[in-house]
């Protein structure tokens, strides 16, 4: 059985990475990390992410994340576009709806959300999804078109992530699991993903698993470090390691690799 793990979601763009990146990719692919999704969340961090996706060997998305909406220019549909005819670009998005911060004025968010779902549809590519408290809104968007893909990062409630789910999108989970504090209701919720849906992440730099032993001094998190969030949730869902590496694995592979997607 393959034991080596996949990351669903690293911001390799990030400014946190910019004195070591070489070195982070290394000790990522030592630690048995084989592949990464890089996440692109402007038009800038999208093409950026491309290129580090060739140079390193991984694959990226392409798309607006909804707190960058509001700096969506009038052409990003066809940049997003050209972007998306190099192989390494597998999916679109970051995109999505986001209430919590609200950075992005909400019906600018919705617009640029449906433009990007409209996209995906059209070109029959996977989205990587960002919700945070607009469940609602999100499934109105959603109920408009039918697309593939993962919610990225799953905070949500019960409700939400059985309306995911029989949406037929995968889901995303995070160093989030690992935090004895915010965690909880994730914790609960874990098992009831079934075992063809789940996709691990880290979204480094961010969500650094709070269990992770010893914890790095920087405070940032790494691709290296998904084995942690790995292990938690082999012991949420009573099932190995091994067991958990090999269908989330099979997950990415089936979602952003296979031309016939999930």
């Amino acid at each position: 059985m393959t034991t080596y793990l996949v990351d669903a979601g690293v911001n390799l763009t990030s400014n946190q990475f910019d004195k070591d990146r070489a070195d982070v990719v290394a000790r990522a692919k030592e630690a048995g990390i084989e592949n990464m999704l890089l996440i692109g969340c402007c038009l800038k961090s999208s093409e950026i992410s491309f290129h580090k996706a060739a140079q390193f060997g991984f694959v990226s998305t392409a798309g607006i994340h909804p707190h960058d909406a509001k700096d969506a220019p009038d052409d990003f549909i066809s940049r997003i576009t050209q972007l998306i005819k190099n192989k390494e670009v597998v999916a679109i998005g970051e995109c999505g709806l986001d209430f919590n911060r609200d950075f992005s004025p909400r019906p600018k968010q919705q617009q640029v959300l449906q433009a990007q779902l409209a996209l995906a549809n059209q070109f029959d590519m996977p989205v990587y999804l960002h919700e945070r408290d607009a469940f609602e809104s999100m499934c109105l968007q959603l109920e408009k078109t039918s697309v593939k893909g993962v919610l990225h990062c799953f905070t949500g409630e019960q409700a939400a992530l059985e309306y995911y789910l029989d949406y037929g999108l995968m889901i995303g989970i995070t160093g989030w699991l690992c935090d004895e504090r915010r965690g909880e209701q994730l914790q609960k919720l874990l098992p009831l993903i079934p075992d063809d849906r789940l996709l691990l992440e880290t979204d480094a730099p961010y969500l650094l698993p709070r269990s992770l032993k010893p914890k790095p001094k920087s405070r940032r998190n790494e691709p290296a470090f998904l084995h942690e969030v790995a292990k938690v949730a082999a012991e949420l869902r009573g099932q190995s390691v091994e067991h958990i590496t090999e269908i989330t694995r099979h997950n990415f592979e089936r979602l952003f690799m296979s031309p016939q997607g999930c």
